[in-house]
């Protein structure tokens, strides 16, 4: 009982009281994230639209959503990060009723293109909040305890959105909408803005002209975030292809919810305890494990053809998934010059937009054109090549954060909440 304690203790202690604030947002927010969850199902059998316009949707969503992080990232360093989250949760849940109220495929496509824009514009405000109020030794289990959150209450999310899908396909929308809105609430009247303004004075010069050009020509960076979109386009095929493959194999979306639920359960019960697995191995070498995991577990999939089959899939990909998220959410953070959080924060993000937008379509290309298992193992091929990257590339990144951190650019936190404890956040919408 003392070792459970001191591991508690070890786990949630000494974070500043902004995290867990957003922390507590994130919370709620997930535990109404039902539309992306069952948005296929909606569109297929509620709506009636094919596979493909379906994918279509669903991508016009990533598109959306890869110009509202570069449009947040910028906003986030130049306006700031509280008044950004705000924008982007109210907004947010504004185009979450328009979609759930929508008919015509072209109000459809409209509102996922907004609600994309938005919903993703708070993540990069989101990140740099959390770099900017977490000390560097504390960061790996602060995403952690993030990361733990968000699927906590996607898990909760995921089995209730099956049973209110049976009831009214709206009530998904609404509740939705509804948690965007109390999450905007906690940050209006409980975190305060992080961005130094001594900071942002000295760099507002300078950072909007040679922003960009900083970000095209970090070749680091940008072969990090390279990888990253490949392991999305396999990761997002469970929220596009996966629901569909499990109707045609005759499973309802109730059994869809409880299979995917099993990705945060999963999740909740044993994220806690991975920071200390990885703490001190070679990120590269957990990076490529995790993408060799994702990749055998989508593979799997081909395979699949009753609801445990399934559910074991899901089950091994999400392994991938633990050991993936906090490695990445360090990496980001070290490689992010202080000055220009939000826009790294923003391109990194861009990657999952990117991944999306395409990953819907790619996928129901493929689904349609080639067949069902060449979309599976298709994944799987993916995975071992993105390891095989990581492997390459991962001593240059870690040379690369070696000499941030040496020069003070990315690992200082900026912000000037004192520490305590209480709750977090995520940033989006879904």
């Amino acid at each position: 009982m003392r070792t459970m304690r001191s591991w508690f203790r070890d786990t949630t202690g000494g974070l500043p009281t902004t995290f867990w604030y957003l922390w507590s947002g994130t919370l709620i927010n997930r535990l109404g994230s039902f539309v992306l969850v069952f948005l296929a199902i909606y569109l297929t059998q509620e709506r009636g639209f094919s596979a493909s316009q379906a994918g279509l949707v669903i991508g016009l969503w990533g598109v959306g959503g890869a110009f509202g992080t570069i449009a947040g990232g910028t906003l986030a360093d130049r306006w700031g990060r509280r008044p950004t989250l705000l924008t982007a949760h109210v907004g947010a849940a504004a185009m979450m009723l328009a979609l759930g109220l929508a008919r015509d495929l072209w109000a459809v496509a409209l509102g996922a293109l907004l609600l994309g824009m938005f919903a993703e514009a708070a993540r990069p405000a989101f990140g740099a909040m959390m770099i900017d109020v977490v000390p560097a030794k504390d960061r790996l289990r602060a995403f952690s305890l993030n990361y733990w959150a968000i699927n906590l209450g996607f898990a909760c999310a995921a089995v209730l959105a099956g049973l209110a899908a049976q009831a009214d396909y709206l009530l998904l929308f609404v509740v939705d909408a509804a948690t965007m809105l109390i999450t905007a609430l906690i940050i209006f009247s409980r975190v305060p803005e992080t961005r130094q303004a001594g900071s942002a004075t000295a760099t507002a010069a300078k950072a909007p002209r040679g922003a960009l050009r900083t970000i095209l020509t970090d070749r680091v960076y940008l072969g990090f975030v390279a990888l990253n979109l490949f392991a999305a386009l396999v990761f997002l095929q469970h929220i596009s292809m996966l629901p569909i493959a499990m109707g045609d194999d005759g499973l309802s979306p109730a059994t869809y919810g409880s299979v995917i639920a099993l990705n945060g359960v999963l999740i909740v019960v044993g994220q806690l305890f991975v920071p200390r697995l990885i703490r001190g191995r070679s990120r590269s070498h957990v990076l490529a494990l995790a993408s060799v995991v994702m990749g055998v577990g989508f593979g799997l999939t081909a395979f699949a053809g009753t609801a445990w089959f399934y559910g074991l899939t899901v089950l091994i990909w999400t392994v991938g998934e633990m050991l993936n998220s906090p490695s990445n959410s360090t990496l980001i953070a070290e490689l992010s010059p202080a000055e220009l959080r939000g826009r790294y924060q923003g391109v990194f993000s861009l990657s999952w937009q990117v991944a999306g937008a395409s990953a819907p379509i790619l996928g129901g290309l493929v689904r349609e054109h080639v067949g069902n298992d060449a979309l599976w193992f298709g994944c799987a091929v993916i995975g071992v090549l993105t390891a095989v990257a990581h492997l390459v590339s991962g001593p240059a990144r870690e040379r690369r954060a070696t000499a941030l951190r040496r020069t003070g650019e990315a690992l200082a936190p900026i912000g000037t909440t004192p520490p305590a404890a209480s709750r977090p956040t995520e940033t989006a919408a879904v």
